[in-house]
Order: structure tokens, then C-alpha cells, then sequence
């Protein structure tokens, strides 16, 4: 059975360049909640502390707080690239991470290189390569691009590209960024109903994001984290009552119920 488990995780990182006995005085007195030293007295940044959560089949994650809270840096241990002090994660089932336009791309080959690149990444046979190339050109509409190298494209054909890829398969544990959600108008209306497949497809769902109307619409949870830790876990409503302003609660109740049933 698909599952994640999160439990009792922390990160953090070292930050090398603070030698200054000033500048170590000045960010443990201000911020020593996020703040810390090792044994060798290097200042370590505490970017997520004590982070535990289950996850099953059907559940869909949200996760809130403010710039620098921690949500990314949840992604990121969860899909791999960062590497729990302490704590562990258990996770069953295929992992699909939507987090970075340019995550597994390699700027000096071409659109096709890289798409095939990906292919092997993802172990597919002959025809499932084939059928992969077609639709990424297809979706991304970078067909007269595609043999050019990466670093000649802009930052919005470089979201098409990693977007295509990225979204190509239907994922059993979809980890998202809220920068899927940001691209030309032209490419956003076909990414959402790519994306909203995405979501419906896939059996688990922990998602990042500003967008309390997303949020709602997508997520039957939500976690709040601040400062590195959970603050508050609990259902939408519950969580968003707390953390949003009374004014902005109440037009997203408002717009609750102004979606048709």
C-alpha cells in the first residue's frame, strides 16, 4: 500500500561563512530559535525541527507558512535531496517531485537530449521512450527549440520543458511547488488541467503554496509550519481559521460557497 511517514525529522545546515564572532552573536540573540552552534562551534541553521506525519492513500497535503518557514525544505527532504540530522522518513510508492523548472536538467545538451535523459532516468523501454519524447515536444510547444541547447532558452521555456517532463507520468506520491502553478498565460490554462489530472491521479499529494483558494480546492489537510516546526495540523477550514487573517477567512469561505456543488 502507498504511504509516507514522517518521523521526528530535523535539518539542518552549517553556514560556513559565519565566522564573525559578531555576526554569531547578532543571529543567536536574535533568531536562536533557528539558530544553533555544533561541537566545532560552526552556526548551524535549523531549517525543519521535529517534523513527524503519516500519510495514506487519498490524502492531499497542504503545506502554509510564511517565506522561510520550512515548506520547500519539507519538499526537498522528502523527495530525497536533503538528508535528515536526525529522524527518519519511510515512504512506498513512486515519487514524482515537481519543485525546481530546472530539477534533472543539464543546460548544455538539448531539449531532445534532455528528454531522453530523462527517459533513462525513468527506465523505459524503446516505444515508452517514443511515445515520452512526443508528448513532452508536443505539450511543451517547443518543437522548433527542441534541438537547441538549454542555456539558449529563456526561464519560461525552461518551466515548459521541466513542466512537460515532469508531469508526463501519472505519479503514486506527487510532491509540488507552487512554481507549476506559474508560467505565459498561453501555457497556464493547458499546465492547470495537466496538473488537476495530476492531483486526481495520484494517491498521495503534499503540495507547497501561497494560494489559500488552491489549498482548499485541492488539499484535505493542511499543515502549518513556522520557524522550521508544525505549528498547527489539522483539516482546511481548522487550520486556515488560525493562520489567515478574520477578513481573508472569510472570503475564502465566501468563494467556497460560490463554487458550483
Amino acid at each position: 500500500m502507498t504511504f509516507l511517514d514522517v518521523s521526528n525529522v530535523s535539518i539542518d545546515f552549517p553556514l560556513y561563512h559565519s565566522d564573525s564572532r559578531s555576526l554569531k552573536k547578532t543571529i543567536l540573540k536574535s533568531t536562536s530559535a533557528r539558530f544553533s552552534s555544533d561541537t566545532k562551534n560552526r552556526t548551524s541553521l535549523l531549517a525543519l525541527k521535529d517534523i513527524s506525519f503519516t500519510l495514506n492513500p487519498n490524502d492531499r497535503l497542504g503545506l502554509v507558512g510564511s517565506n522561510g518557514a520550512g515548506k520547500t525544505t519539507l519538499l526537498r527532504t522528502l523527495s530525497g535531496i536533503y538528508q535528515p540530522r536526525q529522524g527518519e522518513i519511510t515512504i512506498d510508492g513512486r515519487i514524482t517531485s515537481l519543485l525546481d523548472p530546472n530539477q534533472g536538467m543539464n543546460m548544455d545538451l538539448t531539449g531532445r537530449e534532455n528528454i531522453l535523459l530523462r527517459s533513462c532516468f525513468l527506465g523505459l523501454n524503446k516505444k515508452e521512450t517514443h511515445d515520452f519524447v512526443e508528448d513532452v515536444i508536443n505539450f511543451s510547444g517547443l518543437n522548433e527549440f527542441i534541438e537547441l541547447p538549454i542555456r539558449s532558452y529563456s526561464s519560461g521555456m525552461v518551466v515548459r520543458l521541466g513542466f512537460a517532463m515532469a508531469t508526463a507520468f501519472a505519479p503514486e506520491i506527487l510532491l509540488m511547488d507552487e512554481w507549476i502553478l506559474a508560467g505565459d498565460a498561453s501555457f497556464l490554462d493547458k499546465a492547470k488541467n495537466r496538473v488537476k489530472n495530476m492531483v486526481s491521479a495520484a494517491k498521495i499529494l503534499v503540495l507547497a503554496s501561497h494560494s489559500a483558494n488552491i489549498l482548499e480546492e485541492w488539499c484535505n489537510r493542511l499543515i502549518w509550519l513556522e520557524n522550521g516546526a508544525i505549528k498547527m495540523d489539522g483539516s482546511p477550514e481548522e487550520v486556515f481559521k488560525a493562520y489567515l487573517p478574520p477578513h481573508a477567512f472569510a472570503e475564502l469561505k465566501c468563494a467556497k460557497k460560490e463554487q458550483p456543488a
